[in-house]
């Protein structure tokens, strides 16, 4: 792949990353953001089976998508920024990896967010005076391996939900209809 066509790309993926992500954060409720994560933008992770731009592409949008939320929670909300996008570019490099078995190779994104995102929720959560999460029936005093145990099971299952339920199936419809429209190859190496 040509290094215009891997920028190209990869710019494509964080624009679009970036504004899936702050509409879902603009939505009612907590559907983008909170204990229970349903970022309808992560099953654009499905991408990374395709193109190695992705990996950064969805890093970069995350981190543009993340730092809006700064205007919210201050600069506590660098933490997103930072470790939010490692999460989201440790996912998609194993997607991508592992893009051969596209079951397998979306567990990256699964995992990197369940595990690296609980560490730093009880933070932001403090920063905007949310002490206690009502619906999960626990509060930030509970301690921090059970804050960052059910923190780990949350974001996971919105994750699952997202990845596996919308990610899947817009892999399917890419490789099968447009991968050959766009450049993308059905060995899925980002070469023609």
């Amino acid at each position: 792949m040509s290094r215009t066509r891997f920028i190209t790309q990869a710019g494509v993926i964080a624009a679009v990353h970036a504004a899936a992500t702050v509409a879902v954060l603009q939505m009612p409720g907590q559907l983008g953001w909170g204990p229970v994560q349903f970022r309808l933008s992560e099953a654009l992770t499905a991408l990374a089976l395709f193109t190695p731009a992705a990996v950064p592409g969805l890093a970069v949008g995350t981190a543009v998508a993340n730092a809006t939320l700064m205007a919210q929670v201050g600069a506590v909300g660098l933490l997103d920024v930072v470790f939010g996008s490692t999460a989201t570019f440790l996912g998609a490099t194993w997607t991508w990896r592992l893009r051969k078995r596209p079951a397998l190779g979306l567990l990256g994104p699964v995992i990197a967010n369940a595990l690296i995102v609980p560490a730093y929720l009880p933070i932001l959560f403090a920063s905007l005076g949310l002490q206690h999460a009502p619906f999960l029936g626990i509060d930030v005093s509970s301690g921090p391996f059970v804050v960052y145990g059910l923190g780990v099971v949350t974001v996971g299952i919105g994750q699952v939900v997202v990845v596996y339920g919308i990610g899947l199936p817009l892999a399917t419809v890419l490789r099968s209809r447009i991968a050959g429209l766009i450049g993308w190859d059905e060995a899925g190496d980002g070469t023609r």
